[in-house]
């Protein structure tokens, strides 16, 4: 059986339509928790063990929810993929390429309050190329290649395994491309993007912080034809 990224036996019950009506429920009362002073961690917690949640349903409420001063400045920071012509973007790689992978391995996507799209991986520093990943780096270039970019600049984290085999799928695959493609290994990738224009990501914390952003995997999602779960 080929790798699935992301793919959980278990989810087809944590996220049936009963268990969806209930962390719809859930993710309401996180969002009033949230937006009245409460702590992300600490209200999922709360409600969590109200519902009875289990800890991979907490983490897909904690990723779908957002405070109202947070999805105004995600929203107004938004711009369009059809924008991105003849401009440079900067990719945040392994967040971008994972939820890429489990995109195309039919595992769960979250849609967010914020628009992003988000998967429930959490790979946690450890990252092997599995057979869907050449097919994720295509996708994501072909997007970059149709919106017309100039420049794409993929930023992969060092301390992550396996990041120099997948900067070396990037550059190989990118030299069939019509646009440069700058690929580096450091760390503290997150830092790097908080000031940028036109940053690719799905991260929380960058997207709260960045010039710019572009909702690129949704874009894959809707080319795809993959499916993704609303939980609010």
């Amino acid at each position: 059986m080929q790798a699935k990224r992301g793919y959980v036996p278990k989810d087809d019950r944590y996220f049936s339509l009963k268990a969806q009506e209930i962390l719809r429920t859930a993710s309401k009362d996180i969002s009033y928790l949230i937006n009245n002073g409460y702590g992300l961690k600490q209200a999922a917690t709360f409600v969590g063990d109200h519902f009875q949640l289990s800890e991979r349903q907490r983490v897909a409420l904690m990723r779908t929810v957002a405070t109202d001063d947070q999805l105004v400045i995600r929203h107004d920071k938004e711009v369009p993929i059809d924008q991105m012509g003849g401009r440079d973007v900067w990719i945040d790689g392994f967040n971008t390429i994972i939820t890429l992978e489990v995109m195309l391995s039919d595992s769960t996507l979250i849609s967010c309050m914020d628009g992003a799209i988000r998967d429930l991986a959490s790979l946690r520093g450890t990252y092997r190329i599995i057979p869907v990943t050449t097919d994720a780096v295509r996708l994501l270039l072909d997007v970059l290649r149709g919106a017309g970019v100039q420049t794409a600049t993929i930023l992969l984290d060092q301390p992550v395994s396996n990041s120099g085999r997948l900067r070396e799928l990037l550059d190989s695959t990118g030299k069939a491309y019509p646009f440069d493609i700058d690929t580096r290994v450091l760390s503290g990738v997150d830092s790097l993007l908080y000031d940028k224009e036109l940053v690719i990501t799905s991260d929380s914390i960058v997207l709260d912080r960045c010039a710019s952003w572009v909702n690129l995997s949704r874009r894959c999602m809707e080319l795809t034809g993959r499916q993704s779960l609303k939980l609010w």
